[in-house]
């Protein structure tokens, strides 16, 4: 079997690249936080594992591997890491697509359930020991509107399903109609869509104005998808009922952000995946992509670079 080298731009010491030790016995490995990690191997390297580096790094080590064929990222997320040569280049992009879906999925029912269920009154009257009797109401019936139908929004459609919600779910080829109506008749409207050109403030003040004032948001997906200065304008004016959010136009969030102190937003500091098993998980992906590259077999999730997704 041919014998590949692999840069893993990623702390060597964290304790998921174990996982590497399943590659085939004949790959070279080189791992590091520094461009002087992969001098030495990066002119041979036909495949790179992309970890928690900043872009700038992995900008760097990509142009220093001219055979590189193959590129993994551990995450869903590509906006922040594509660059012109990785974009334009013919090196095949994979990514983490699916393998945080069921978490984010059942973070999407919590806070459906928070709202649904008032808890906040819940923990409000414990502290208070004040025992006061009110209505809740049931997901049952309800209707959740998802933007980005990909594997977040199946996932989340599968549960909210179970639950005997009504679920619509747009993609990017979705036709104008379907997505207004997600926006004008849901009672949960979730945002799990990735950040492109084309989605970057794609729910805003327009979309805000036209929710139902039951409407709650749930954003899963990346914070400039909603533009934050019309959902904070929405939650403030009770033109809906709130938020519930796991991404931020900033992060992490800085200490002094209306979000913090509003009792209509659910917050959740960007690890509503991040389980005990998420980067096992993501390695798994991973190991198995390589078995598939090293037999010269399509990967998994392969990357449209310039749609970004």
């Amino acid at each position: 079997m041919k014998s590949h080298t692999l840069l893993v731009l990623n702390d060597p010491a964290a304790p998921h690249l174990r996982w590497l030790d399943r590659l085939p016995p004949n790959t070279r490995i080189a791992a590091g936080l520094s461009v002087d990690a992969f001098r030495n191997a990066a002119p041979e390297a036909d495949a790179m594992l992309v970890g928690a580096v900043p872009r700038e790094l992995f900008e760097q080590v990509f142009a220093m591997a001219p055979r590189l064929e193959w590129v993994h990222v551990m995450w869903a997320g590509l906006d922040t890491l594509l660059f012109p040569a990785l974009v334009e280049s013919p090196v095949t992009l994979t990514n983490g697509r699916g393998v945080f879906a069921r978490s984010l999925a059942e973070f999407v029912i919590a806070g459906m359930l928070w709202f649904a269920k008032d808890i906040r009154r819940m923990r409000r009257q414990q502290r208070e020991k004040r025992w006061e009797k009110f209505v809740v109401e049931e997901l049952h019936g309800r209707r959740l509107g998802i933007i980005g139908h990909g594997s977040i929004g199946r996932a989340a459609a599968a549960l909210a399903a179970a639950f005997g919600m009504k679920v619509i779910g747009v993609g990017r080829l979705s036709p104008r109609e379907e997505f207004d109506e997600i926006i004008e008749q849901s009672d949960y409207i979730l945002v799990s869509a990735p950040l492109t050109e084309q989605t970057r403030g794609l729910v805003g003040e327009a979309e805000f104005r036209r929710m139902k004032p039951s409407a709650v948001l749930i954003n899963v997906g990346r914070g400039p998808v909603v533009d934050e200065q019309a959902l904070l304008a929405a939650l403030r004016e009770g033109r809906i009922r709130g938020a519930v959010l796991d991404v931020y136009n900033e992060e992490p969030l800085p200490p002094e952000h209306p979000f913090w102190t509003m009792d209509n937003v659910l917050l959740s500091p960007h690890c509503a995946d991040n389980t005990p098993t998420w980067l096992d998980e993501a390695m798994q992906l991973f190991v198995e992509n390589f078995d598939r590259f090293a037999r010269g077999e399509p990967l998994r999730n392969v990357v449209d670079k310039k749609a970004g997704y």
